[in-house]
């Protein structure tokens, strides 16, 4: 199988997707919504120490709910949450959502990392500014969209350099398509030792985040843990939160399986990963679009291409980092070796 990006190598080459971005400089924070154009199907996968997430149980595939409006993922740890509730306002405006009578209720579930120690002011006063952030990534939503130090990633740290939005899509040989949406935040670092060179370069195409390959030879401090704040590391400080999408056509359990699938992209990003501190979530869709079914071979292409398509929306995420006032971390493009 020969990996291909699609034609804008973002999340949004999954027919049926849209991602709005909003974000605050001064605030060092904000939103990113991942919005369906119909209702669809949807699960989750939570293997970080430390989440922080509203309406996820639904997305177990023994519970009712068949398919869901949009996915949020915010900065400001547990207050972004409310980034759902803008979100929610939006959609309801535009008559989205489950109907109930004569009501409709969009359903939006939502992730957060925590980015309230990253050099931005938080000093908002009396009620957060998130659900104005998520109603306003909704008015934002685009098939075309920036990544890096945009949206949810605004105001994201890794062990060492800013982290940042990313996305990646991949074109299988039977015809579908697969894109991630991650924003990067975790306690480990993705680049090897100190050097400029990625953990995810086996999986990059073409020069996506710099076309460095891995080291020759690896350097010394490969397998040595560098963590962000090592001696102030709690829990619910870090987390990398993520969108795995496919046009394919999938049941809610087989899109539990490409949750499950796009988590082997964060080790394959991250060292390390899925720590006590991180959050570490990654939702899945399935839009269905393409009106493909994948059986056996074909899906097994799709789940390994889940986790190679993360690894690389992590990379880029970082790559794409740029300097702000006030920034605690230096970014990619400021190293030398």
């Amino acid at each position: 199988m020969t990996f291909k990006t699609g034609s804008r190598n973002l999340i949004t080459d999954v027919a049926g997707l849209r991602v709005g971005n909003a974000d605050d400089a001064g605030l060092k924070s904000g939103v990113s919504v991942v919005l369906c154009d119909e209702p669809t199907v949807a699960s989750v996968q939570v293997l970080g120490g430390a989440p922080g997430t509203r309406e996820t149980d639904l997305l177990e595939p023994h519970n009712s709910v068949e398919g869901i409006n949009a996915v949020v993922l915010s900065g400001g740890s547990a207050f972004g949450l409310d980034a759902a509730s803008g979100v929610q306002a939006a959609l309801r405006e535009d008559g989205i959502g489950f109907a109930v009578a004569d009501q409709r209720i969009p359903i939006v579930p939502a992730a957060i990392l925590f980015d309230l120690i990253n050099g931005g002011n938080k000093d908002w006063g009396r009620h957060p500014p998130y659900r104005e952030l998520g109603y306003d990534a909704v008015r934002n939503a685009s098939t075309d969209f920036a990544i890096g130090t945009v949206g949810a990633g605004s105001g994201a740290l890794t062990a060492g350099l800013k982290g940042g939005l990313g996305s990646a899509s991949t074109r299988l040989d039977s015809g579908i398509i697969v894109g991630a949406l991650v924003a990067a935040n975790p306690l480990g670092s993705v680049t090897i030792g100190r050097s400029r060179h990625f953990w995810a370069a086996p999986f990059e195409i073409g020069d996506e985040f710099g076309g460095l390959g891995y080291p020759s030879p690896l350097p010394d401090d490969a397998a040595e843990i560098e963590l962000k704040f090592r001696q102030s590391a709690k829990a619910g400080m870090n987390t990398t939160i993520a969108v795995i999408a496919t046009d394919a056509v999938l049941t809610k359990a087989a899109a539990k399986r490409l949750a499950i699938a796009a988590h082997d992209g964060f080790v394959r990003a991250i060292w390390p990963a899925h720590t006590p501190m991180d959050g570490d979530l990654v939702f899945s869709l399935a839009t269905g679009k393409s009106g493909i079914v994948p059986e056996a071979d074909a899906a097994m292409d799709l789940y390994a291409a889940a986790g190679a398509t993360m690894a690389r929306a992590i990379a880029r995420a970082v790559f794409a980092a740029t300097v702000a006032e006030d920034d605690l971390m230096p970014v990619w493009s400021s190293l030398t070796r």
